[in-house]
């Protein structure tokens, strides 16, 4: 028999789909029109996630990098691997209007401008036109970019808003691979990049906590994408602090950009971090870990965004774990640099 299933947003909506019997979560809401936000749907990524708010169901196979034990004690769910066994409701913490596509597209973009930020780093500028101000994605995910002249494709998190004709990424210029070697030599305004997005399960959640942002290197990309969708909304209601990790301090960049944050923002705080200092710095140095306030995180809970290198990763969540902060909700993003 068919269930009748209620899907609840964060901007308030709901929608309504019959889903048959053992059928999966994710496919009847495709069929109904409801496109959920996925990448793998294999249980892995926990793009689709949401939580079950009433009724019974099962899960065929949840990753525990997906889902944790306190994720699955809380009934969180990915709806790939779903299947209802009554009528239920799920609660998504997104907007609706993210549910517009069921998959990622494949675009094109004009390169409009490559701007140098820093000696290892270059925010690379597409023009989409109208095909990109109707890309919906979430800020700090990411799209896969083909580099020009090769069949290789390279991830980059979106350094901007949606809505916006204009894309902006992030670029990490290595001393060599394929991306780096194309926009030292190469790229020239009026390019054409094919890219494919969004992908990716780290995106910034509804706010209801404190923010935590943590950036390791580029992926600081991911964050001026969620601090351009939290300024255009004239803040979150809630303080935001940004702590941004580099080895260098000439490898900062963006740093106009941030402060800038500060005016549009309530509430938010920078915090620069340089791990191999020169003797003009006067900032903060070592790892962020060591200068994270947590006498201050412990009187509420907050939420947590990680995004940079593993080892960076892995150093805040031991800290959290260390510290007894596992009250706070803690979503992330690991990359490895390529090295071709």
């Amino acid at each position: 028999m068919p269930y009748k299933v209620a899907f609840s947003f964060a901007d308030g909506k709901t929608l309504f789909c019959q889903v048959q019997g053992n059928e999966i979560l994710l496919d009847a809401a495709l069929r109904s029109g409801i496109k959920i936000p996925l990448d793998c749907r294999e249980g892995v990524c926990a793009t689709c996630q949401g939580r079950c708010e009433s009724g019974q169901y099962t899960q065929d196979y949840v990753d525990d990098e997906a889902l944790s034990a306190q994720d699955l004690a809380e009934r969180k769910v990915l709806t790939c691997q779903t299947r209802v066994q009554s009528d239920a409701a799920f609660y998504f913490d997104f907007d609706s209007s993210l549910c517009g596509s069921a998959g990622p597209a494949s675009l094109q973009g004009t390169v409009s401008r490559v701007q140098q930020v820093s000696p290892t780093t270059a925010i690379l500028h597409l023009e989409t036109g109208a095909v990109g101000a109707a890309l919906d994605y979430l800020p700090g995910q990411y799209a896969r970019l083909k580099v020009p002249g090769t069949e290789l494709r390279r991830s980059y998190s979106f350094a901007s808003a949606p809505g916006a004709s204009q894309l902006q990424f992030l670029i990490r210029l290595l001393p060599s691979g394929v991306m780096s070697d194309y926009m030292r030599e190469r790229c020239q305004v009026g390019d054409v990049i094919e890219l494919e997005a969004p992908l990716g399960a780290f995106y910034l959640r509804h706010v209801d906590r404190p923010l935590l942002l943590v950036a390791g290197g580029t992926g600081l990309s991911a964050f001026l994408g969620m601090l351009d969708q939290i300024a255009v909304q004239g803040g979150c209601g809630q303080p935001v602090h940004l702590y941004y990790g580099v080895r260098d301090a000439a490898d900062l960049c963006e740093l106009a950009r941030i402060a800038a944050y500060a005016e549009r923002i309530p509430g938010f705080r920078f915090t620069p971090v340089v791990s191999e200092p020169d003797a003009d710095w006067t900032g903060k140095t070592g790892y962020i870990a060591a200068h994270l306030d947590v006498a201050a995180l412990r009187d509420q809970p907050f939420d947590v965004y990680l995004c940079g290198p593993p080892p960076m990763v892995e150093s805040i969540k031991t800290w959290r774990s260390d510290h007894g902060l596992e009250h706070s909700r803690l979503y992330l993003e690991k990359f490895t640099e390529s090295n071709s």
